[in-house]
């Protein structure tokens, strides 16, 4: 396991400058991934391996002075043609995805995760619907806003103060979601259950990230809280006291 402080070091925080695509929420049941595993109250599944990656130093930054930290990611080459290459979750850009993924919950702004989230350019590749950039607008993105909110609000009043501890991704579980499956004109890789480990008062607590797909080698959140929904609200996956549990695997 690589030492994620040495991976981020020399690198400046900033605000990732996205604008916030949303929109109301559509019917249109074309996401990927296996469905969430529950809101708050939903208990942790069975143990499932998993690979994990400790968080930057600079996530505990939010601590001590309740500013969080954001990091600058490369721009997602949404708009090239896809690969093969499987994403580990042991890169230096995934560790300031998840670090952005962080910011975001702890502010409740879902605008400062906009790096790590499925890129437009891609899903438009992806998605064998009518219109996927109306999908992404009014139902992907608008469900990542939602989720970000629910998890702001479940960590409490103290949200900013909370500190990223590591991030268990089930690499083991990945993937290959071949063109034809759950609406989908180009293939991906796929991981559900992903889990962000967290400190707050003292104790170790944990959510889930319910699907993460990938472009050219590089995972991706894109649904954070749940794939289907009962309602119109904000969904927070698997909380669990502890680092809680990865998985289920399945799903598109």
């Amino acid at each position: 396991m690589s030492d994620l402080g040495a991976s981020l070091r020399g690198l400046r925080p900033t605000l990732v400058r996205a604008a916030i695509l949303a929109g109301g929420l559509s019917l249109l049941a074309a996401g990927c991934g296996s469905p969430g595993r529950g809101q708050a109250a939903a208990p942790a599944g069975h143990q499932r391996p998993a690979t994990a990656a400790p968080a930057s130093p600079a996530a505990s930054a939010t601590a001590r002075t309740g500013q969080p930290t954001v990091i600058p990611i490369p721009p997602p080459p949404g708009g090239r043609h896809q690969t093969r290459t499987l994403p580990s979750a042991g890169t230096r850009v995934f560790r300031a995805e998840m670090t952005d993924l962080w910011a975001a919950v702890v502010t409740g702004q879902a605008r400062l995760a906009a790096q790590a989230f499925f890129p437009l350019a891609a899903y438009t590749q992806v998605k064998a619907i009518a219109d996927p950039a109306a999908d992404w607008r009014s139902r992907l993105f608008g469900d990542f806003r939602l989720d970000v909110s629910a998890a702001h609000r479940f960590l409490g009043p103290g949200a900013r103060h909370a500190t990223l501890v590591r991030v268990v991704v089930p690499s083991a579980e990945a993937a290959w979601i071949n063109p034809g499956v759950c609406y989908n004109a180009v293939g991906y890789w796929h991981v559900g259950g992903a889990r962000l480990v967290y400190r707050q008062h003292g104790q170790v607590r944990s959510i889930g990230i319910a699907s993460l797909i990938s472009w050219r080698g590089r995972w991706y959140v894109v649904h954070f809280g749940a794939v289907l929904r009962a309602g119109t609200g904000g969904v927070v996956d698997a909380p669990a006291p502890g680092p809680g549990v990865p998985g289920p695997a399945g799903g598109c």
